[in-house]
């Protein structure tokens, strides 16, 4: 189960917006917001994470990784500080990373769907089959009525058994 971000509404609901801003590529109001979580709260490492995950997308990766380290520092137990990270490290095409990252992250929420999902396309880049298989079987049994996580696992089987 994920935990409370450890933030006031108001600024609870500012990190909810820098999220929105960033699936929506809108990178400098993103970075905006950001900048006003933490001015009243400097350490908070969910919004460094985040902050460092858009300053990725604007090219700016020495102080992307910086403040997701320091975001990972300030709060070890945060799987979306692990998820960024590994983000991070997908884009830098560093897969095994990457792949240590999530794994961090599902540590902390381990039935965290989007790491899961995140976790298994790059296992399967990996040609990692049975980490490949073991995720999938993870996903279909939380969300047993979804077709596409029926449809997966069918493949991943197949491809066990190729091997």
């Amino acid at each position: 189960m994920a935990r409370d971000n450890g933030l006031p509404p108001k600024e609870s609901a500012l990190f909810k917006s820098i999220v929105k801003h960033y699936e929506t590529k809108q990178y400098k109001k993103g970075m905006k917001v950001a900048d006003m979580v933490l001015k009243k709260f400097p350490e908070h490492g969910e919004t460094l994470a985040m902050k460092g995950l858009i300053m990725n997308c604007l090219e700016r990766k020495t102080e992307a990784y910086d403040l997701v380290r320091r975001g990972i520092k300030q709060d070890m137990m945060s799987h979306v500080c692990w998820h960024v990270f590994g983000l991070l490290y997908r884009s830098d095409r560093n897969y095994l990373q990457a792949i240590k990252s999530y794994r961090n992250a599902l540590r902390q929420d381990p039935d965290n769907i989007q790491i899961l999902r995140d976790l298994s396309l790059l296992q399967i880049q990996m040609r990692d089959l049975a980490g490949f298989v073991q995720t999938r079987r993870h996903l279909l049994t939380l969300k047993p009525t979804n077709r596409n996580n029926w449809f997966t696992f069918a493949v991943s089987q197949h491809l066990m058994d190729r091997q």
